[in-house]
């Protein structure tokens, strides 16, 4: 039951290539951005977009795994988990919110071709 208190399933497609960095000896981290549109109407029953930016990590397998596949433009599902961290910046404690990737997947690919390559 503790694994349904903090997780998190998102669609949305991502703003950046993601980049892998190592961190220490053993691990490696990624991080990118997905943006997820949401439509509405208005008050005078125009439909409007709204956009809603996420900041995503992933450490170890799945960010190699990120890395390699996965594309600006393209449409992932991501699965995990909220990460709340304060730090501070210039003596002013700050804040950050994060979404620690478990598990994804690639929903659309920018151009077939890529598509086609990473199916065989």
């Amino acid at each position: 039951m503790n694994t349904l208190r903090n997780k998190v399933s998102l669609i949305g497609r991502v703003g950046q290539k993601p980049e892998i960095k190592p961190v220490g000896n053993d691990y490696s981290l990624t991080r990118f951005s997905i943006a997820i549109n949401e439509g509405y109407k208005d008050k005078n029953g125009q439909w409007k977009e709204n956009t809603t930016w996420h900041n995503v990590m992933a450490w170890g397998k799945t960010a190699e795994r990120i890395t390699k596949i996965v594309e600006k433009g393209q449409e992932v599902m991501i699965e995990g988990k909220i990460v709340n961290k304060s730090y501070e910046k210039d003596g002013e404690k700050r804040y950050s919110t994060d979404i620690e990737v478990l598990d994804f997947l690639l929903l659309s690919s920018k151009n077939q071709d890529n598509l086609d390559t990473i199916n065989k």
